[in-house]
């Protein structure tokens, strides 16, 4: 694995996770109480033995390189790293990066000093666990120029990826980026070749891209100098290699769960806490995610009752009842509160007792959950500000609207309360 450099592409603008990303990069979204969603592919990563890692990215990177700098930091006596390459301008290139494959190929000039012999591309907003050994060990034993690591998918999400047709000996014949109607149903095929059983391949007829990529160095360095009007790798570079390259397909059969919308986002983090095996689990000691460490006292509880639920550290919750829900470092709930089916990310800081009671007594808002509010399929970004009897329950049923002023969003149905917002004593949502 030391001769094995990855790159994990930060994403676009996130739009699909506004307002999540109003104020961060992609893969700087908390995820799973103490988390963010760059800890995934980084821990997949260091627990695969590669430890040469760059990031790109170029939208609001500020908390990235800041999560970065602080969490992932290698001894002297090793060439590993973790480092943030963010959009930037040059003589020869002065305008940013206009898709996954013109993020690599501005920064071709510093991957190609690189003694290595496989570049791995991977996505900064997965959820899964990965030991990326075996699927380079199968791109060298096939003599693969491209490996692409692929699961069987059903008719229902097969459109929202790149779909490919495989020969017997598992190489790509056919490749096409996100197809609809026609094109769609053409990219059908008999997935048990992959291994899956009779009943299987006829729920899942489709092989789909998980968008996680191994070149070799000569040939990802070949066909970006060679096309320079190619930007995406799932639109155009994978599609165009196929023709004339050998590539394969390499079968993930674990959990994998892109979270690229509000949606699947808040799916993901609340079936972490299902029972008794979530389809992903934090606690596996043998390939741990890794994050910053924070040196957060134990969470306290204070007469509470607390179904299904995820706490992490550092919490003071009073006298309320969760149900069904992930709270993250330092949340704040008080007396009298109903949270339930919602996330709530927790804050940056502490504001003591006496400061609370000060913020109180001026009448503003301290940072927390405030007594007998009740919360419903619902996510509240970092350091909200929520005040008594507030009622954050979409009483209307409302799948979509923009209330940015007033502090909030909403997305398929679920409230999305901002980073830092400030929801006044009785508001109903």
């Amino acid at each position: 694995m030391k001769k094995v450099l990855s790159i994990i592409l930060g994403g676009g603008a996130g739009t699909r996770l506004y307002p999540l990303t109003k104020l961060r990069a992609k893969p700087a979204v908390p995820v799973a109480g103490k988390y963010r969603l760059i800890d995934i592919p980084v821990s997949n990563c260091i627990n695969s033995e590669i430890y040469k890692i760059y990031v790109l990215t170029q939208f609001n990177s500020a908390s990235l390189n800041r999560h970065i700098a602080r969490a992932y930091s290698f001894a002297g006596f090793s060439e590993g790293f973790v480092e943030v390459l963010a959009a930037q301008q040059t003589p020869e290139n002065p305008s940013w990066f206009q898709g996954t494959a013109d993020a690599v190929r501005q920064y071709l000039w510093l991957l190609e000093e690189w003694n290595v012999s496989e570049f791995l591309i991977l996505s900064g907003d997965h959820l899964y666990r990965m030991d990326y050994r075996l699927f380079i060990e199968r791109h060298r034993q096939t003599n693969a120029d491209i490996t692409l690591s692929v699961i069987p998918m059903d008719e229902r999400r097969a459109s929202d990826f790149g779909l490919m047709k495989i020969n017997d000996s598992g190489r790509v014949i056919d490749f096409s980026e996100k197809p609809k109607g026609d094109a769609l149903k053409q990219m059908q095929v008999d997935t048990s070749v992959l291994g899956l059983s009779e009943q299987q391949a006829k729920l899942q007829p489709y092989i789909a891209s998980m968008g996680i990529y191994v070149f070799k160095k000569e040939v990802l360095i070949k066909l970006l100098k060679e096309s320079l009007e190619r930007t995406d790798f799932g639109k155009e570079i994978i599609p165009d290699a196929a023709k004339d390259h050998n590539v394969q397909a390499y079968l993930f059969n674990g959990y994998w769960e892109d979270i690229g919308t509000i949606e699947s986002f808040y799916h993901a983090n609340l079936a972490l806490t299902q029972q008794p095996l979530p389809p992903f689990s934090f606690y596996d000691e043998q390939a741990p995610i890794y994050t910053r460490a924070r040196y957060l006292p134990p969470s306290k509880l204070l007469d509470c009752q607390i179904t299904q639920s995820i706490i992490g550290e550092g919490c003071i919750l009073k006298n309320c009842r969760i149900e069904h829900s992930v709270l993250g470092v330092r949340a704040r709930v008080d007396s009298g509160c109903i949270i339930e089916d919602s996330l709530l990310m927790g804050a940056d800081f502490y504001q003591t007792s006496v400061d609370r009671k000060g913020i109180r007594d001026e009448g503003n808002i301290p940072v927390g959950i405030g007594a007998e509010t009740i919360i419903r399929r619902a996510i509240i970004d970092k350091n909200a500000h929520i005040g008594h009897d507030v009622r954050i329950i979409n009483k209307d049923n409302v799948q979509e609207a923009n209330r940015e002023a007033q502090g909030f969003y909403i997305r398929s149905g679920i409230v999305v309360v901002l980073k830092g917002a400030i929801i006044p004593d009785g508001t109903i949502i």
